[in-house]
């Protein structure tokens, strides 16, 4: 039986009078892969950075239950949150140019960790460095070492932060958009490596995307995000063969088939978090709207791990 990593239920999260995260629920396992899906500004990222507790200085943030390999995440302190990074929860940043520093070297930037994190002497990190840009397949790692993030590809980059991320092996590691900057040919490289490391390491996987099309190559299972509620959870399988949510449907109709076709676009906008929201947030653009969608719809338990925020699916238990 896997060890259960992370338990998250009614994650809230309020700037001023908006709320931008609201009622998030994920769990993971350890060596698991949830894929959190879901079109820009629907709170993938922001979800994401409150789970290393990088959550804005202005922001209130609640939840009903946090646990993080059977310890308790509320009320922790800056520094207690700064022990967890890096060790316990890592992350992979969007941008790999903008997440490292310019003026430093590569090595210095991923042997810096080993150094203050583990403990290792600047001989042993260098090694280890080295040792891990050679297994991430950069060439000429030894001398790579020693050059600045200018030097290299955003592919080769990509690969430098996640050596970096992975060299303290953090329990949990996020991954934020890491392939929607790199071309096709890097993008399946750089999932196969991300897949390979979380199995050869035990760790779990939280990969955030707005592209559905990459989750089958890396995802167990899959959170549909919007507007800043999960609306769907389900296995990768279920969410291709058969999504229930009317927004993971038109997810999937906007992707492009291998015929060309497809690349149906969803109708109107995301709702203003900033104004009050009645009923369900997806009502406005859905295609199968009804008048008891201006009702605010529960999460639904259709069967043993998969949910559904919608009233079409109201014949399943109300989510716990």
């Amino acid at each position: 039986m896997s060890e259960s990593l992370l338990e998250l239920k009614g994650l809230s999260l309020q700037i001023g009078g908006t709320r931008l995260l609201d009622q998030v629920s994920l769990s993971l396992d350890a060596g698991e892969c949830c894929a959190l899906v879901g079109e820009s500004g629907s709170g993938k990222s922001l979800t994401g950075l409150s789970l290393c507790g990088l959550w804005p200085a202005s922001a209130h943030l609640q939840a009903e239950h946090w646990q993080f390999s059977g310890r308790n995440m509320q009320g922790l302190s800056e520094r207690q949150w700064r022990d967890q990074r890096g060790t316990g929860i890592g992350m992979i940043f969007q941008n790999p140019m903008s997440a490292l520093n310019p003026i430093k070297t590569i090595g210095e930037q991923i042997s810096e960790g080993l150094r203050l994190r583990l403990g290792y002497s600047r001989r042993q990190a260098r090694q280890e460095s080295i040792a891990w840009l050679e297994r991430l397949a950069v060439p000429d790692a030894a001398q790579r070492y020693r050059q600045y993030p200018h030097e290299f590809s955003g592919g080769m980059l990509q690969r430098v932060v996640i050596a970096a991320a992975v060299a303290l092996r953090p329990k949990l590691l996020i991954a934020d958009e890491p392939t929607t900057a790199l071309d096709v040919s890097v993008q399946a490289e750089t999932l196969l490596c991300l897949d390979q490391l979380r199995r050869d390491l035990g760790m779990g996987l939280l990969f955030i995307t707005h592209d559905l099309s990459v989750v089958a190559q890396i995802a167990d299972r899959v959170a549909v995000m919007y507007a800043g509620q999960i609306v769907e959870s389900a296995s990768v399988t279920q969410i291709y063969q058969a999504p229930q949510h009317p927004y993971t449907q038109c997810l999937y109709r906007a992707l492009p088939a291998p015929d060309g076709s497809g690349l149906v676009p969803i109708a109107g906008t995301a709702p203003d978090l900033s104004q009050p929201l009645q009923g369900c947030r997806f009502e406005a653009r859905c295609p199968a709207a009804m008048a008891k969608c201006r009702q605010t719809p529960p999460m639904f338990e259709l069967a043993e791990g998969r949910c559904s925020r919608c009233w079409l699916s109201e014949g399943g238990r109300v989510h716990a």
